[in-house]
Order: C-alpha cells, then structure tokens, then sequence
C-alpha cells in the first residue's frame, strides 16, 4: 500500500465520493477521517458497502488495509492527508475552473462580500459568479449547496461546470471547516479576502485561537505565495494578519476607515446608506439600498477584492453602485404604513446579531422588536450571549425555535433565557413571528433573525418547509402562520 496515484493508471476511475452510499462501479472511495470510526466494525461497514457497490479504488489514511482486514482486490491510496488527498484527485478529475478566483473568510459577511464582488462584475460586463452559503449564483448557472463550502468533489465539479459555461471570474466563500478539511486545496486562488472575528464554530473548534487558525489556512496554504490578501484596515487581528500574509510574501491591500480602500463618510438615507469612497486616487459617492454600518464595510471588502484582480477603480467605482441587498441579509419583507417595518436577517451568531439590532435601531421610532432562536447541535455557548445581547438592544425580545435539529427545543430556549430577563417565549416560530408583527405600531422595526434565507426548519432529523419572510408577508397579508 503506497502513497501513489500511479497505483490508478491501470483502473478506469468514473467517479469520486467520501459517501459510500453514493458509490457506484468505477468509483474511487474516500474513507475520511470522520467516516473510519474508532469501532472498526463500523469503518468497515462503510468501506465493504462501498466495494459492493463497486469501488474501484480506496482512499484513505495510514493503515486503512490493515485496520479493515480488506481482502479485495481494490487498489488503496493510504494518505497523510486524505483530505488534502481526495481535494487534489478531484481537481485532476473535474478539470476546468474559472480563470480568476477569489476567495472570502471570516465570521460573518461572506455570503454579502461574494455576491457584491459578483454583483460588481457582472455590472462591467464581466461573466461573474459567486458560491457559498447562497449557492452558485451565475447567469448561465444556478445550483443549490449543502454546505458554504462544499466537500471537494461537488465543488471542483461546480467549478468545472461554471468554466465549461464560460463563466472566467468566481468569487467563492471559505468556511472554517471547509479549510480545515483541506476542501479548498487545489482550487487556484489568486485573491484572498478576511472579514471579521467572532465567535462562531466553537462546537467543532477546540476554541478560538483554532477557529483563527482554521480561517488562516487560506492565505498560509491555499493561495499561492505572491498573491493579494485583502484585510481590514483597524482591527485587533490586523497585524496578526499582515504578518503571516507577508511571509507568504503577499501583497496586502486593506479597507475601511484609512485604508487602501478608504471610507471618507458614511450617512443614512431612509432605508439605505450614502457612502464616500476612495480608492487608488479616485473617489465615488454611492447611494446603496443596504443597512447597516457592516454592509458598508462588506462593500468595502468587495471593491477591495475587485481591484485586487488588476481591475481599474474607474471601471470598479461606478459598478458599485448598482449594488444590492443579498438575500436573507437584512432583507425588508413589508414596511406597510400601519404596522412598521419587517426585516429577516440570517444573524445566528452573537456578534452578527449585534450588528442587525444595531443596523436597525435608527430606523426605529418608536420600539425595536427581535424574535430569534439558536440552532441545535451547535456551540451551547453562544445561546445565553446572544440572549443577552437581544435585551440590551432590544426593546421586546421573543425567544423562539430556530433548526433544533436532535436538541429539545425547549432546553435550547432555556438556555438562550437564561440570560434574557424579560424574554417571551413562544416555541412555535410561525406563532412567535404572529405575534410580533400583531404588536407593531408604524413607529416600530421587527427584526426576525437566525434563519435568513433558509426555506426549512429542521426539528427532529426532519426538515419542515418554513421561510421566515413568506412567513411574515403572509401574516402581514392577514393569512395565519
């Protein structure tokens, strides 16, 4: 059993998976980490399902043959790294992506900043992509995605089939996990941008300083030496960041106040923003349908990334106002005359639901309103913080189920009141939403959060259809929950 992929040359391989049950003849077999469980039994269940199935060749670490006892005759690749392993074979396989990627990380904003970075392109008649949370947005191709980054075999064959459609410019998001599990190697990156950092993911990181380093593997690894790492310009990690893009011998190009691409001035415009920005010598006034002083900053990151790819800020400057919002991101569903307005907001994380409630509370007169619960199966520790931060901002706070997933519902509501004096707790999310919106006076904003473009509630291992905004407009409409 050696490390060579030479050990295929003799095998037609038609197919890769990591999922036994998609295998079909032909098929190479990726038995990852996550699937060879520590019961060898179990492993072994996986990998004999998937020579039954007709696996052409195995994939997977260090005594794989050995820990299986597998007799067949099916060549095994035992790998260091599968992960980074099977990302290699499937960018061999699926050949083909866009001629310019740039890449997005960070705790929230990503699926903003790609889509603004599309959204830019598209607007100088560029073929522009994004994909991530949102999926692959294109003209020519539209796909939904399980993941915002998905595992190495659907993305390289998403981005085999958007450079088949002639799309030349992708702008993709880069989860923690998708870069800790090695699913973004050997996609050529030649821009990499970094957000913000908050506290997310601590249910799969071991704590912070992982959840950091998982997001660094995508300037310390995944982009070339010599390529342009686009970082915020006044932030506590910023030099952290300059300092391990500059031994990877990156340029550096910032934004935000004082930076490369540089916020002059910032004012409210009834539901929208008029930015001044500055960049390379030149400067724009935007007026944009965007709230909130993060998209601003997300628009920022998004110009940045564009001029990082050789593009003139003549070109760039004028194609970033025709920007718009991004679905499920501080989206208005209704501001009818009588009841206020009604925003969703895909915020299910501490800081990013600071950002919504304080993006908001301007626009609010008279009261600010947030229904909102937390996900099952995910960090515990953020329900009693983002708990908090609704009474702090908020003036009514309705506590509610988001995707409780295996958890009790009500245990998970528990948690986020235990540190929620006042909170109302209302489980069924469409009755939570009900009554919200029948509270509301003109002179109130009702922020829904959590769920933001998703269309489903998972409850139990099953997915209901729910939609907070056809939800909302329904109810607004006088239709019950």
């Amino acid at each position: 059993m050696g490390n060579n992929v030479s050990q295929l040359a003799d095998r037609d391989i038609t197919g890769l998976t990591a999922d036994s049950r998609l295998v079909e003849p032909g098929y190479l077999f990726a038995a990852l980490p996550s699937s060879i469980a520590d019961n060898a039994i179990n492993g072994g269940d996986f990998v004999l399902e998937a020579i039954h199935r007709g696996a052409a060749a195995l994939l997977g670490p260090p005594g794989l043959a050995a820990k299986l006892d597998i007799t067949a005759d099916v060549p095994i690749i035992e790998d260091e790294e599968p992960r980074r392993r099977l990302s290699q074979l499937a960018a061999r396989f699926f050949a083909g992506q866009p001629e310019t990627t740039v890449a997005v990380t960070g705790t929230s904003g990503k699926s903003s900043v790609a889509d603004f970075v599309r959204q830019i392109w598209v607007a100088m008649g560029r073929s522009g992509a994004s994909l991530g949370t949102l999926g692959v947005n294109s003209g020519p191709l539209r796909r939904k995605l399980a993941h915002t980054t998905p595992d190495p075999v659907v993305l390289h064959e998403a981005l085999r089939d958007l450079a088949d459609a002639g799309v030349d410019y992708l702008a993709l998001e880069a989860s923690s996990h998708g870069l800790e599990q090695r699913r973004l190697d050997w996609v050529k990156v030649m821009v990499a941008a970094f957000t913000n950092l908050s506290r997310d993911h601590l249910d799969y990181h071991a704590d912070e300083k992982a959840y950091l380093q998982a997001k660094l593997h995508l300037f310390n690894v995944v982009m070339a030496p010599g390529g342009t790492a686009v970082l915020p310009a006044s932030s506590s990690l910023t030099a952290r960041l300059r300092d391990a893009c500059q031994a990877r011998k990156h340029n550096i190009l910032t934004f935000g106040v004082g930076g490369d691409v540089d916020l002059r001035h910032r004012e409210m415009v009834g539901y929208g923003q008029r930015l001044i920005i500055s960049a390379m010598g030149r400067q724009a006034v935007l007026d944009l349908p965007l709230i909130g002083a993060f998209q601003a900053e997300n628009v920022l990151c998004a110009i940045a990334l564009v001029l990082a790819c050789g593009e003139n800020p003549d070109a760039v400057l004028p194609a970033a106002a025709y920007l718009t919002g991004v679905p499920g991101r501080l989206q208005a569903v209704a501001r009818p005359a009588d009841k206020g307005g009604v925003f969703i907001d895909y915020a299910h994380k501490p800081e990013a639901l600071r950002a919504a409630i304080t993006a908001l509370r301007p626009h609010a007169k008279g009261q600010l309103v947030v229904v909102f619960g937390c996900g099952g199966d995910r960090d515990r520790g953020k329900r009693p913080l983002m708990g908090r931060i609704a009474t702090d901002l908020a003036d009514k706070v309705i506590i509610t189920d988001d995707n409780p997933r295996s958890e009790t519902p009500g245990a998970i509501r528990a948690e986020i009141l235990s540190d929620c004096p006042g909170g109302i707790e209302i489980g069924d999310r469409g009755q939570a939403i009900a009554t919200a919106i029948a509270t509301l006076t003109p002179d109130d904003v009702l922020l829904i959060a959590g769920k933001g473009h998703e269309t489903g509630q998972t409850i139990a291992g099953v997915t209901h259809p729910f939609d907070d905004g056809q939800v909302a407009a329904r109810i607004l409409a006088g239709g019950d929950p």
